[in-house]
């Protein structure tokens, strides 16, 4: 292991209008660019965003997937993992252009009913429902004076 010894710069010299903050964001962007490769567009990887997020009875994954239509769609859970699958398909005269999206999220087989597991497509919006089973919902526990 090698130890870098970094000197910090005297800020004397330098105007107030500049933040010392400044390199350091070049550098957090550099490196996710990197981390990226060449895909720093998620859309360019054949990704898409989805978010994920629960209330009491169920947990939700919803994709914002615009211009594809409902039969380009394919929803599945294998093995403990959600697959979402859509291609988008683009009319420009004769010539056409398929584009392919995929995501998959790894969901907790113990703690999903996956015979309930419900998709809904509205808008451009996937919806996917995940009931979870009743032992693997919160529970309140009363606190007693001892």
């Amino acid at each position: 292991m090698r130890i870098v010894r970094y000197h910090s710069p005297s800020y004397r010299g330098i105007a107030p209008s500049r933040s010392p903050w400044t390199g350091l964001e070049g550098e957090i962007d550099r490196l996710f660019e990197s981390a990226l490769g060449d895909h720093a567009d998620p859309a360019a990887a054949g990704r898409f965003p989805v978010d994920l997020y629960e209330d009491k009875d169920n947990t939700y994954v919803r994709a914002d997937l615009p211009g594809v239509d409902r039969a380009d769609l394919s929803v599945e859970l294998v093995d403990g993992v959600l697959n979402i699958r859509a291609t988008r398909k683009t009319r420009a005269g004769e010539a056409g252009e398929t584009a392919s999206f995929q995501r998959s999220v790894r969901v907790p087989d113990a703690a999903v009913q996956t015979d309930k597991i419900s998709a809904a497509y509205e808008n451009g919006v996937l919806t996917v429902t995940l009931p979870r089973r009743e032992e693997s919902k919160p529970r309140k526990v009363a606190v007693t004076v001892s």
